[in-house]
């Protein structure tokens, strides 16, 4: 069986307005495949292309100054670079739903939340006006916002941060995807709002079969929904695996030293683990591993050769030269 969303050596650059300034790699060749039904989770420090993977998939990136200059992305076993700018309207919304990640600058503030959903209906599904209203306030009581009629009527500034996401998944929802791809959706949410809102996306990935392609920094969140894990680092997937195997048995320093640095209970006053230096800017990548700066186990080959991806354990695949724990 096909997946439903393959990324093959995904390459994306950014190219200077000074000409003769060399470009910047942002993506440096990221493999992701995504079957129906799944959750994945792409986590990593801010910087390492996360959510320009995620823009990449439905062209959403500002070109210039980036541009996809590698590479394949294939949604249900068509390429989409052979898509016309018909194919790409029914494609964005419909195919595919995206939630981005702050809904008070995503909504129009100047039209009711109704409205903008009720659009996103009519405009990948033939259904009258009237039709149209109804479905709104279907997808408002699915997704959890309390008094739907009332709701509908706001305007974003009157909702609070949890219902205009609620809104924005609702919006997301509307062309009746079979992905959706949510980009640090709990931003800026109290810890409680967070987990209504990872709920309800678990909630709406099982009930439709719906695949979720989650972008966040935090790997604990991404512990508690996802089935698979992408870890990135400078513009690359440095490892990926079952969400369990990952967390329990990370092989990469990197995810391990992620992992280090989660909050965790017991240790009051504790001054948290972090991870030495920084990431590598992508006009300066360093020759061989990407990591090895930063690296507590690094060795004179990890400076000299760039690792090539290898498994360590079923489905588990890292970039190193000398994984821990296997």
């Amino acid at each position: 069986m096909p997946a439903l969303l393959q990324i093959e050596n995904l390459q994306v650059e950014a190219f200077p307005e000074t000409p003769g300034q060399p470009s910047g790699k942002i993506l440096r060749g990221v493999d992701l495949s995504l079957a129906d039904g799944e959750r994945w989770a792409l986590v990593g420090e801010s910087g390492c292309g996360k959510t320009v993977t995620a823009l990449s998939i439905l062209r959403l990136l500002p070109e210039p100054p980036l541009a996809l200059t590698g590479g394949r992305i294939i949604f249900q076993g068509r390429d989409l670079s052979q898509r016309d700018a018909e194919g790409w309207r029914r494609l964005r919304g419909g195919e595919i739903g995206m939630i981005f990640q702050d809904p008070l600058t995503s909504l129009n503030p100047a039209f009711r939340v109704g409205e903008q959903v009720a659009e996103a209906i009519t405009a990948h599904r033939d259904l009258k006006p009237a039709d149209a209203r109804a479905e709104v306030l279907r997808l408002f009581r699915e997704t959890g916002l309390p008094d739907p009629e009332r709701v509908a009527d706001q305007h974003p500034h009157q909702l609070s941060g949890g219902m205009c996401q609620r809104v924005m998944i609702a919006q997301a929802l509307a062309g009746q995807p079979s992905l959706l791809i949510a980009d640090e959706p709990t931003t800026a949410l109290d810890v409680t709002v967070q987990a209504q809102i990872l709920d309800l996306l678990r909630h709406e990935s099982e009930n439709r079969n719906l695949a979720v392609l989650l972008v966040t920094h935090d790997l604990a969140l991404a512990a508690g929904f996802a089935d698979q894990v992408a870890v990135f680092y400078a513009g690359r997937v440095v490892e990926r695996g079952p969400v369990k195997d990952l967390l329990e048995h990370p092989a990469h320093p990197y995810t391990k030293a992620l992992w280090a640095c989660r909050p965790t209970e017991g240790k009051p006053g504790q001054r948290l683990p972090a991870i030495e230096g920084a990431p590598p800017t992508p006009y300066q990548m360093p020759t061989g591993c990407s990591f090895a700066p930063r690296c507590p186990s690094v060795k004179d080959r990890c400076r000299q050769e760039d690792p090539g991806e290898t498994e360590v354990r079923k489905g588990q695949a890292i970039r190193c030269f000398y994984p821990s724990g296997v």
